[in-house]
């Protein structure tokens, strides 16, 4: 029985002198241990003479797994216990087998760089052509002043010669060819109809009705929904109109 006891100790140290991060103290169906199932007596031995130690811990779930390395006591009781050479020889087979890991991540690791690689020369042929395609594309007016009057003049002179444009439409289509915000947008409007460029016209439906009401321009107490130039003439549109007062908002 002692016997039996003393060879599964060995066994079990040596496992733990080849694991320097160290193994669950006894095995599982799905995992290396230290010491089988139903050898309990020996790793209560191991431990209480303080051949092995924990080493780390994980936590699966709400129970700690800890895993053991052999100590300098259990390198001394291994030296003692087994001949050295094949101590040597099991320590040797173990660096065998993970020298044959260690390649394998080495060719998954070489993989992944060529990889990667093929992935920058795909994107060094690609890049020109797309800042060639950024060149050649349009270029927004610089002005947002001389961009709104351009899309009112091109509203008027189109099929919508007898409307105003809604400001929703006149926003969404400079915003489309340049960078611009809302309140920049709005700040325009109101800079032009002061400088008497543009007429700012009210909403006259009921205030529930009112489309996309986050572009309608508020000035004073008042809802400016549709805008038009000055001079529709200008645009080839029709006459000037009266400018309509705002809708009061109550």
């Amino acid at each position: 029985m002692a016997d039996k006891l003393t060879q599964q100790i060995v066994e079990a140290v040596s496992k733990a002198a080849t694991e320097p991060l160290g193994l669950p103290l006894f095995a599982s169906k799905s995992e290396t241990g230290l010491f089988a199932a139903g050898a309990k007596a020996a790793a209560q031995k191991c431990v209480a003479d303080k051949l092995i130690q924990v080493v780390r811990t994980e936590t699966k779930g709400k129970t700690p797994r800890e895993f053991f390395a052999a100590t300098e006591a259990g390198w001394e009781f291994l030296s003692a216990a087994v001949n050295p050479k094949q101590v040597l020889e099991d320590f040797v087979r173990v660096l065998e087998a993970r020298q044959g890991v260690a390649d394998e991540l080495l060719s998954v690791a070489r993989q992944m760089a060529e990889s990667l690689q093929g992935l920058k020369d795909a994107v060094s042929r690609v890049l020109p052509q797309v800042t060639v395609n950024r060149i050649k594309a349009p270029s927004p007016p610089a002005n947002l002043e001389a961009a709104i009057l351009d899309d009112l003049a091109d509203w008027f002179a189109g099929a919508n010669a007898g409307e105003d444009c809604p400001l929703p439409e006149l926003f969404h289509g400079i915003a489309r060819s340049r960078s611009v915000s809302l309140g920049e947008f709005h700040d325009c409007l109101r800079k032009l109809q002061a400088a008497g460029s543009v007429y700012l016209h009210s909403w006259t439906g009921p205030l529930y009705e009112l489309p996309d009401p986050a572009v309608a321009l508020l000035i004073g107490h008042g809802i400016a929904y549709y805008a038009s130039l000055r001079n529709r003439k200008e645009s080839g549109a029709r006459q000037q109109e009266p400018e309509r007062s705002l809708a009061p908002v109550f």
